[in-house]
């Protein structure tokens, strides 16, 4: 009787076979955007996919402003931080958040569809978030990936 072996990937094999993708996040739901591009960061879109090693590839998100969300969330859903001080909880809600920092909505989304370890770190530095419809990533070759 013959017997199937699993394949495991080395973290070399891994890097080599990384790839630049790119996505108009421009009236696209946020919370679908999220899972699909925490899908391709931790690499479960490959056949090659090992959990213990970090084989996603890069995302490029551009229009980060112009995402889209459903119901009262853009008044309704907070933001929370705090500065460690007494009376330092701020709270903010979605829509000025969009205005400042739109990269930090979709990359928060996205840190809370990754699983949390040292490798999720290394996973979250493949997202690369833009406001605009410009970014600095034309180098590498970006393929543009359906959402």
């Amino acid at each position: 009787m013959k017997t199937q072996k699993t394949y495991v990937a080395k973290p070399e094999e891994a890097r080599a076979g990384q790839k630049w993708f790119v996505v108009n996040a421009e009236g696209i739901t946020l919370g679908r955007l999220a899972t699909k591009v925490a899908r391709v960061i931790i690499g479960k879109h490959k056949p090659t996919y090992t959990p213990s090693v970090d084989c996603g590839d890069f995302v490029v998100i551009v229009n980060a402003k112009k995402i889209n969300v459903t119901g009262n969330r853009m008044t309704e859903k907070m933001y929370y931080r705090h500065s460690t001080y007494a009376g330092g909880f701020k709270e903010t809600p979605l829509n000025e958040v969009l205005e400042k920092n739109p990269d930090r909505v979709i990359r928060q989304a996205v840190w809370g569809m990754i699983p949390h370890s040292k490798l999720a770190r290394k996973m979250i530095k493949k997202l690369k978030v833009y406001g605009g419809p410009e970014h600095e990533h034309a180098a590498q070759g970006p393929v543009p990936m359906e959402v």
